[in-house]
C-alpha cells in the first residue's frame, strides 16, 4: 500500500545511535533549526493580530451604532460559531499526525487529494497574496487621513503629498519593509509580530482605560464627504461616560446610511464587514513549518487567540454602548482617538494592526507557495518558490509573493477585492471542515485525534455556515470562487498528481461499498434483475486483449472479474509471487479501458486454481455467475500488445513517470509447440467444475478477428453492417419443436440480446436461425419463437434453415449429450460435427430474404459478414476418458467460422413479467 512516508520511520523512537528523534518529524537534516517558534509567538501573537486587524479600532462604531448592542453581540456570537467550527476541525486534524510546512494546504491536500488540496491551496496563497495588499494601503489610507495634504478638517497634519503616484510608492517602501521581514526568516518576522502585539495590547489598553476614566465630553465630527465644510454648521457626537439612558438608546438596532459610502445599512452588510475582520483564524496554522511541535500548538494557541478576541471584541461592543451616543457611533468610526486620553497611541495601534496584518498575509502566503512548489503541483511556473536558504527559510517564495504583492497594489483601490478575499478565505474553511468530516465519515482505525471536541455535526454544520457566510457576503465571488476551484481541480487531474498522500475517497468509497454489499442480500435476488457477473481467466493477456474488451461489453453493468492462476505451491516458495503481479494487471486494466476487477491466485494446476477463483472471486451479492474461457485449440497465439494502440510503449521500456513498460511485465506469448499449462483433459474438467458449481461458461474462439470497430467505445453508427448469428439449439442434437425453449437456449439469447445493446453493437442485426427436419412443416416453429421473443422484447430476425437428411432425431430420441457420451459411434459423432459446422457457415454472409435454407447455402443472397457467432455448448460428458473426444468435436463444430462463443447456461435468467 503507497504512503508517503513510512509510519515506521517518521515515527522510530530511537536513532541508529539510540539519540531520540524529534516528534512530527522535526527531526532531520535541514529541519529542526526552521522549527523555532513557540506556541505563543508562532500561533497566539499572529492569529489573535490577524483577527483584530484594523477592524478593532475603526469598525466598532460602525457595527454598534447600526445594529446596536444586541444585534452586534449576535452577530459576534454567530460570526464566531462559524469559526468556532472551523478551528475544531483544524484542530482534530493538526493532532491527528506530523504537520508540516504548508498550514491549512497541508491539511486539506493531504486528505481531499492533490487536486483539490491543490486548487483551494492557490486559492488560498491568492487571498493571502491579495489580503497583504490590501492591508498596506489601508494603513497608507490610514496615514494619509492624518497627514495628508489633502485632509479635510481641522485635525489633519498636511505634510504627505497624496494622488495615485503617492500612495502607489507609500505602498511599495511599506511592503519592502515587510518583504525585508519575511525575507530574513521567522524568527525575525516572529519577533516583529511581538513587537506589534505589545504595540496594540498598549493601544487597546488605552483605549479601555479612556472608557473609564475620561469624563462626558463632545467630539465634533467631520464634514461628511462631497460636502462644503465651511458652509456646513458643526455637528458633534456626545461621549456621555456610563450612562444606562445611553446603554437603552443603543440596544435595538438603528440602520442609517454610511457616511463613508452613501449606502443604506442592513443587517447583512453589517454582518459582512464584522465577519471580514475575524477571518484571520489560519495564520498560525500558516506557520506549522516553523513550529517547534505544530500539533500542540496549532491547536492550543488558536483556541487561545479566538477566546481572546472574543472577549475583547465583546468588551468593546459594551463599553461603546454604555458610554456613545449613536450619532458619535454612526458619524466617527474612529471615535477611540476622540475619547482616547492620548490619541496618538490609538494611531499607534491602527498603523501596527494593519502593519502586522500585511506581514501575516505575507508570510502565510511564501509557506503556502513554498508547499505547493515542493509538491510540484503546477509545474516549472512555481520552480522559484522552491529555494530555500541554508537555515530552511523559503526566501524564493518570499519574493515570488513579494512581486505579485506589488503587482497587486498597482491596482490602487482594492475596495472590491477585499470581498473576493473573504470568500477566498471561507473557501479554505469550508475545505479544511470538509476534510475532517471525510476523516471522520470515512471511520479510518489510523483517523484518531488526540483533540476530541469535535463531531461530524460540527464538520458538516461548518461547511454549510461557511458556504453561507460566502454568497451572503457576495454571491457574484462565492459563484466565482467555486468556478474557479472547479477549472483549478480540473487542470490537476488533467495533469496528474502524486498518488502517495492517501484518497479520503477511497476510504469512504470504502466505507460505503462495504454497508451497500451487506445489504445486497442474495436470498433477494430475482430473475427479472439478473445481470452476468463474469469471472474471465486469462492465461497470458498479449493474447487476449480483444476477449478481454469483448467480456466487458458482456457484463450490462454485472460484476467482472480478471482471474489468472499462477502455479506453483507456497510451501516451496520463500515468498508469495502473486502479490508483487497485482500493479502490472491493474495497469492492464487502465490501458484496456474495462470495468474490471482483478484476482490472482497461486495453485498446483490450473484447473484447481480456477475452482479457487469461482468460489471466492466477488464477495456478498457479488460473485461471478459466468465462467468465460478462451478457446483450446492448436492456433498459434497472437501478441496484441504490438497492434493495439492503447498498448504502444516507448522504445525504452518506461512508461511516464518511471515505471516498467507493461509490455516488459508479461511474459511474450507462447511459442507454437511448446509445452501448455493447460492440458485438454483438465481444459474440459473446469467447464465440468463450472457447471458442477451452477455457473454458466462461455468459451470464447477466434477473437482476434473481431472488428476492431466493435471493440470500441463508440457507438458504432460508422462501422460496416454485420450480423451477430446465433444458434440456440444443441447442434450435436438438432430437432425442431419446443427444444429451443429450454434454459440454455434462453441463455444464449440473452446474452446475445445484452450485446446488441452495446453502443458498438448497435448498428448489428440480430439473427435467430431454427433448424428444421426434413420432413417438418416451415412456418410452425418459427411463429412459436416469434411469440416468444415477442414476450422477452428480443428484437431480431428468425430463419429456419432445414437440417440435412439422416439427421433427424426424431427415430433414435436420446438424451442429451449422447452424441459426446458415446452413444453413437465416434465416426458418426464427428460427421454430425461436420455437418453442422457446414451448416452455420453456410448461413454466415448470407441476405435475409428468401425461404429456408440448406447447407448449400440456399435461402438468400450475399449479405453482411457475421462477425460473431454465439452457439450452443453441450454439456461435457460424464466419462472424464472422453474429455478429449468432446473437445474435438468443440473444435470441429466451430473450425473457420470467425469470432464464436459457445454458451452453456444452467440459470433462469429471462422473465416475460413486469
Amino acid at each position: 500500500m503507497a504512503n508517503e512516508s513510512s509510519p515506521l520511520l517518521a515515527y522510530r523512537l530511537l536513532g541508529e545511535e539510540g539519540a531520540a528523534f524529534p516528534p512530527n518529524g522535526a527531526g532531520g537534516s535541514g529541519v529542526a533549526s526552521t522549527r523555532k517558534l513557540s506556541t505563543f509567538l508562532g500561533v497566539v501573537v499572529p492569529t489573535v493580530l490577524s483577527m483584530f486587524s484594523i477592524v478593532v479600532f475603526l469598525r466598532i462604531g460602525f457595527v454598534v451604532g447600526h445594529a446596536g448592542l444586541l444585534q452586534a453581540l449576535a452577530m459576534l456570537l454567530v460570526a464566531y460559531i462559524i469559526l468556532a467550527l472551523t478551528v475544531l476541525s483544524v484542530c482534530a486534524i493538526a493532532t491527528n499526525g506530523a504537520v508540516r510546512g504548508g498550514g491549512a494546504y497541508f491539511m486539506i491536500s493531504r486528505t481531499l487529494g492533490p487536486e483539490v488540496g491543490g486548487s483551494i491551496g492557490l486559492m488560498f496563497y491568492l487571498a493571502n497574496v491579495c489580503g497583504c495588499a490590501v492591508s498596506l494601503l489601508g494603513l497608507v489610507e490610514s496615514v494619509l487621513d492624518v497627514f495628508g495634504a489633502d485632509v479635510t478638517g481641522s485635525s489633519g497634519i498636511r505634510v504627505l503629498p497624496q494622488g495615485y503616484g503617492w500612495n502607489l510608492l507609500y505602498g511599495s517602501l511599506l511592503l519592502s519593509l515587510v518583504g525585508v521581514v519575511c525575507t530574513l526568516g521567522a524568527g525575525l518576522y516572529a519577533r516583529a509580530s511581538f513587537l506589534t502585539f505589545l504595540l496594540v495590547s498598549g493601544s487597546l489598553a488605552s483605549v479601555l482605560i479612556s472608557f473609564v476614566a475620561v469624563g462626558p465630553r463632545d467630539i465634533q465630527l467631520a464634514p461628511r464627504p462631497g460636502t462644503n465644510g465651511s458652509s456646513v454648521p458643526a455637528r458633534y457626537g456626545h461621549f456621555t461616560g456610563f450612562n444606562s439612558s445611553t446603554l437603552k438608546d443603543n440596544l435595538g438596532g438603528g440602520y442609517a446610511e454610511d457616511y463613508t459610502t452613501g449606502a443604506t445599512m442592513t443587517f447583512a452588510s453589517v454582518f459582512a464587514v464584522l465577519f471580514n475582520g475575524c477571518t484571520g483564524i489560519m495564520a498560525g496554522a500558516n506557520m506549522s513549518g516553523e513550529l517547534k511541535d505544530p500539533s500542540r500548538a496549532i491547536p492550543l494557541g488558536t483556541i487561545i487567540a479566538v477566546a481572546y478576541t472574543f472577549f475583547i471584541y465583546a468588551l468593546l461592543f459594551f463599553l461603546s454602548s454604555f458610554t456613545c451616543d449613536r450619532t458619535l457611533l454612526q458619524e466617527d468610526y474612529g471615535f477611540f482617538r476622540g475619547i482616547s486620553l492620548w490619541p496618538p497611541l490609538v494611531l499607534i495601534g491602527i498603523y501596527a494592526t494593519a502593519l502586522s496584518a500585511s506581514m501575516s498575509s505575507l508570510i502565510g502566503a511564501s509557506r503556502i507557495l513554498h508547499a505547493l512548489a515542493q509538491d510540484d503541483l503546477f509545474g516549472v511556473i512555481l520552480a522559484p518558490a522552491k529555494v530555500v536558504s541554508g537555515g530552511g527559510n523559503p526566501w524564493g517564495a518570499v519574493l515570488y509573493s513579494w512581486g505579485l504583492v506589488q503587482l497587486v497594489l498597482l491596482a490602487g483601490k482594492l475596495n472590491t477585492l477585499a470581498a473576493v478575499v473573504t470568500v477566498f478565505y471561507l473557501v479554505a474553511y469550508a475545505a479544511v471542515d470538509l476534510s475532517c468530516l471525510s476523516l471522520e465519515w470515512a471511520s479510518a482505525p489510523n483517523f484518531r485525534p488526540t483533540f476530541s471536541l469535535f463531531s461530524w455535526h460540527s464538520c458538516l454544520l461548518g461547511v454549510a455556515s461557511c458556504l453561507l457566510m460566502m454568497f451572503l457576503i457576495s454571491p457574484g465571488a462565492a459563484g466565482g470562487s467555486l468556478l474557479l476551484m472547479g477549472l483549478l481541480s480540473a487542470l490537476l487531474t488533467a495533469r496528474g498528481g502524486p498518488s502517495s498522500w492517501g484518497y479520503v475517497s477511497q476510504a469512504l468509497l470504502f466505507h460505503q461499498v462495504r454497508k451497500y454489499l451487506l445489504r445486497l442480500d442474495v436470498r433477494k435476488e430475482h430473475v427479472k434483475f439478473w445481470r452476468p457477473q463474469l469471472l474471465l481467466l486469462v492465461g497470458n493477456p498479449r493474447g487476449a486483449l480483444p476477449l478481454l474488451r469483448l467480456a466487458n461489453q458482456l457484463k450490462k453493468g454485472g460484476l467482472y472479474v480478471l482471474g489468472h492462476v499462477t502455479l506453483g505451491d507456497l510451501d516451496s516458495l520463500p515468498s508469495d509471487p502473486v502479490q508483487p503481479q497485482y500493479g502490472a494487471w491493474l495497469s492492464l486494466v487502465d490501458l484496456a479501458q474495462v470495468k474490471a476487477f482483478v484476482d490472482l491466485t497461486l495453485s498446483p494446476s490450473v484447473r484447481q486454481g480456477a475452482q479457487h477463483l469461482l468460489r471466492i472471486s466477488g464477495l456478498g451479492g457479488m460473485k461471478p455467475n459466468t465462467l468465460v474461457l478462451g478457446f483450446y485449440d492448436d492456433a498459434p497465439p497472437q501478441d496484441h500488445f504490438l497492434t493495439d494502440p492503447a498498448f504502444s510503449e516507448p522504445a525504452e521500456g518506461t512508461r511516464e513517470g518511471g515505471s516498467p513498460a507493461l509490455s516488459t511485465l508479461f511474459p511474450p506469448p507462447r511459442a507454437p509447440g511448446s509445452p501448455r499449462a493447460l492440458s485438454p483433459q483438465d481444459y474440459v474438467a473446469t467447464v465440468a467444475d463450472a457447471l458442477k458449481m451452477n455457473k454458466n461458461v462461455v468459451l470464447a474462439r477466434a477473437c482476434g478477428a473481431l472488428p476492431p470497430e466493435r471493440l470500441g467505445r463508440g457507438s458504432g453508427g460508422g462501422a460496416q453492417l454485420h450480423h451477430v448469428d446465433v444458434w440456440p439449439l444443441n447442434l450435436l442434437r438438432p430437432r425442431g419443436g419446443p427444444g429451443y425453449v429450454d434454459v440454455c437456449g434462453l441463455f444464449l439469447l440473452q446474452m446475445a440480446t445484452i450485446l446488441s445493446m452495446v453502443p458498438a453493437w448497435h448498428s448489428a442485426r440480430l439473427r435467430i436461425f431454427l433448424c428444421l427436419g426434413p420432413r417438418e412443416a416451415p412456418g410452425a416453429a418459427e411463429g412459436r419463437l416469434r411469440a416468444l421473443l415477442s414476450q422477452l422484447r428480443i428484437r431480431a430476425e428468425v430463419q429456419e434453415v432445414v437440417w440435412g437428411e439422416g439427421a433427424e432425431t426424431g427415430e433414435h430420441e436420446e438424451e442429451e449429450g449422447d452424441f459426446v457420451n458415446g452413444g453413437r459411434g465416434d465416426e458418426e459423432a464427428e460427421a454430425l460435427a461436420r455437418s453442422a459446422n457446414a451448416l452455420v457457415r453456410a448461413q454466415q454472409g448470407r441476405g435475409t430474404g428468401g425461404g429456408p435454407g440448406g447447407p448449400e447455402g440456399r435461402g438468400g443472397e450475399e449479405g453482411p459478414a457475421t462477425a460473431l457467432t454465439f452457439l450452443y455448448l453441450p454439456r461435457p460428458p460424464a466419462d472424464p476418458a472422453r474429455y478429449p473426444r468432446y473437445l474435438a468435436l468443440l473444435e470441429t463444430l466451430s473450425r473457420d467460422l470467425g469470432p464464436t462463443l459457445l454458451v452453456h447456461g444452467v440459470t433462469p435468467v429471462t422473465c416475460t413479467d413486469l
